[in-house]
């Protein structure tokens, strides 16, 4: 079964808007964890304007399923927090300072010389790599010649046309997919994944291990609460 992985970035965004500590981000994921998903993900960023290092740092010591940390190895405060707090998988994102949220994949081609050695690093402390990418061939056979273990597909432009024609928004995806699995790449998704779409893109997609998802997920609990919530995406996976 592909494993979700819940995003609780917007939990810390709510914490943070008021300031304290409440909600718990270490309460919820806690919680999260019981109701079924598999990981929890997070995205810290410099300026830490939602999930803090100091949110992973006890996410690492209060969690039993897998820790994803999400984020861009160019801010040498980022490389150190993964080293620090050695999860079990660190996704590569090319964000820019700054910016409100991620809106496209690495140039495996371009980037390979600086992602290479980046991989190296987190190899050598046994933690699995995963490079964010778009549905691109080339940018996929040069996330197998770095030394990824897996890619992240970016599923915004899936997401943004799946009520327009799903069947062509789906295709380029079962493409990259099919080639990710013939080159024995890992294969996670995320952004924009919801439970309008989600089954549809995890039926069609074949080897598909993890979807992370955060805003829409967290915005359904408040409908649904958090246990139903989990729930349903995991059901949708299993659809």
């Amino acid at each position: 079964m592909t494993s979700l992985s819940v995003n609780i970035n917007k939990i810390a965004t709510l914490r943070n808007a008021r300031g304290g500590s409440v909600p718990s981000v270490i309460e919820h994921a806690k919680n999260i964890e019981h109701f079924g998903a598999m990981g929890i993900t997070v995205h810290p960023r410099p300026d830490q304007r939602h999930i803090t290092y100091d949110d992973v740092r006890d996410l690492k010591k209060n969690i039993s399923v897998e820790l994803n940390i999400e984020g861009n190895p160019k801010e040498k405060s980022f490389i150190d927090l993964v080293l620090e707090t050695r999860p079990d998988q660190v996704t590569l994102v090319p964000d820019e300072s700054g910016q409100l949220t991620s809106d496209h994949g690495w140039d495996t081609i371009k980037e390979k010389d600086f992602l290479t050695d980046i991989i190296q690093i987190f190899s050598k402390c046994k933690i699995r790599t995963s490079l964010f990418v778009d549905p691109e061939i080339k940018f996929i056979e040069g996330a197998k010649e770095i030394g990824a273990n897996r890619i992240e597909l970016y599923t915004e432009n899936y997401a943004s046309n799946f009520s327009i024609d799903r069947d062509k928004a789906i295709a380029p995806y079962v493409i990259a997919a099919q080639k990710a699995s013939e080159i024995s790449l890992g294969i996670n998704a995320g952004h924009d994944l919801n439970l309008e779409n989600l089954t549809f893109f995890s039926a069609k997609i074949p080897n598909l291990s993890e979807v992370s998802i955060g805003h829409a997920l967290i915005a359904d609990a408040l409908n649904f609460g958090m246990e139903n919530t989990v729930n349903l995406y995991l059901r949708a996976l299993k659809s």
